[in-house]
């Protein structure tokens, strides 16, 4: 084995070294739950690595020193939700925030405390090597955080249903297989009857809505239960929680569109009078109490439940998680990407051994693959397309590609004005037998055939 001189060694150590500083006045931190740790330049200050606490004024005293080191640019992890106060307040001393992935710097191994994290951290950020994550404008942020709480309530609603139904399943109330809906006008109005003491089912039977198809022999019979007073006490509470949910929905729905109202006098989009006309839906379960649609239209300028499988509450996801700037975002590739929903391809030795797409969890990413799921019957040529793709590949990576192209349909609405039109099923199917009558013309061609149509004897052109 040959020996390393130490001229080699330290001509080695030189070039490793050898990195241009792009960011000078940068610092890293560490967050954590109890103390963040913060690395600025050792010649900034006597003590480059300083513990601030996680309170109020701990981070105020964090975003003092790191000014009077002169820093102007800093890399934060985004490690939970600890990261969002030191954030806010660091931005309110005007300090410029890289908010990274962690995933992003843990690359060399053997960095294992905090005070290490840190400076690694700033050293990364000083070369440019750190990118920061996307975050949208402050008035979508508080418009996403609305959006998400309603979320929440949504999901809590749903949970409360669910144990109604168990507890009518426990009583032998097969309330459920009658109702398409127990929440419906009927099914609540015959849950309330029974919190308050009614026990005859041909009492119960009367309160049926004229649209109830079942008759009332069969609802007579499903309304026959034995009543516990357990079960009715677990059923009382569910009722009640639901309620509950229900107006706090109801109240998170009336700050949402009080944000919606102030995007559209703060949007440089021209203000529209009208829409564009398209077929009338009834208003769905969880849907808000205001015309959200119209409201999306005025603040984007244009109307994204155009496109096939795209409703409002899909929209607003799109918009109180992304915006309605799409500048963020040089291209539509660049869009897909973030929302991993374009194949991911690993390449070694020129040969690409997985294209499968990243794993992420993003919201927009979700909405928009149970809006590809919703085309699987659809007479357009997105359900078209969809139906295609799902022949070739598989359910999974349909609806994954389907989401795809959904989103590039989405930002180029968004960022173009442009209006979607929907060229039918029949298009989409032409189309695609001239895509594959041309691959078979030139197939033949190089392997040097012709194409006869049969009837007539002439060559194909």
């Amino acid at each position: 084995m040959k020996k390393v001189t130490t001229k080699v060694k330290r001509k080695s150590r030189k070039k490793a070294q050898d990195f241009k500083v792009v960011n000078k006045n940068c610092a890293g931190i560490d967050i954590g739950s109890r103390e963040h740790y913060v690395a600025v330049p050792s010649d900034r200050d006597s003590q480059a690595v300083r513990s601030f606490g996680c309170l109020t004024p701990d981070l105020h005293d964090m975003a003092r020193w790191l000014n009077a080191c002169g820093i102007t640019s800093v890399a934060i992890e985004s490690t939970g939700v600890y990261w969002i106060p030191v954030v806010e307040i660091l931005e309110d001393h005007d300090l410029e925030v890289y908010l990274i992935n962690a995933r992003h710097v843990k690359g060399v191994p053997g960095r294992k405390s905090d005070v290490q994290d840190c400076q690694w951290i700033q050293q990364l950020h000083s070369y440019g090597l750190l990118s920061s994550s996307f975050r949208p404008p402050p008035e979508i942020q508080s418009l996403r955080s609305y959006w998400r709480q309603r979320a929440c309530l949504v999901e809590l609603c749903s949970q409360q249903i669910q144990r109604m139904q168990k507890s009518l399943e426990q009583m032998n109330l097969q309330l459920h297989k009658v109702l398409s809906d127990i929440t419906g006008k009927t099914g609540m109005a015959i849950i309330r009857s029974i919190l308050k003491g009614e026990r005859d089912p041909k009492v119960l039977v009367q309160l049926k809505h004229a649209l109830v198809k079942s008759s009332d022999e069969v609802l007579i019979k499903a309304l026959t239960g034995n009543y516990r007073e357990e079960h009715v006490f677990a059923l009382k509470q569910a009722v009640e929680l639901h309620d509950t949910f229900q107006n706090k929905i109801a109240e998170c729905d009336s700050q949402v569109q009080t944000v919606m109202t102030a995007l559209e006098s703060m949007g440089d989009t021209p203000k529209r009078t009208t829409r564009p006309k398209l077929m009338t839906r009834k208003r769905r379960k969880n849907q808000p109490n205001f015309d959200l649609r119209n409201h999306l239209y005025q603040t984007t300028g244009v109307d994204l439940t155009q496109i096939d499988g795209i409703d409002a509450m899909t929209a607003q996801t799109v918009i109180s998680e992304c915006g309605f700037d799409m500048t963020p975002f040089r291209t539509e590739k660049h869009f897909s990407s973030w929302l991993g929903l374009c194949p991911n391809n690993k390449i070694t030795g020129g040969k690409v051994y997985s294209s499968r797409t990243r794993k992420v969890f993003n919201r927009v990413a979700s909405a928009l693959r149970i809006a590809a799921q919703s085309l699987h019957g659809s007479s357009t040529a997105l359900g078209a397309f969809y139906r295609r793709m799902r022949t070739r590949i598989g359910a999974p990576k349909a609806v994954t590609a389907t989401a795809h192209k959904l989103a590039k349909l989405i930002y180029r609405m968004l960022k173009y004005g442009e209006d979607y039109v929907d060229k039918g099923q029949e298009h989409y199917e032409k189309q695609h037998q001239e895509r594959i009558m041309k691959n078979i013309k030139n197939r033949a061609k190089q392997l040097g055939y012709q194409l006869l149509n049969p009837n007539t004897g002439e060559v194909v052109s």
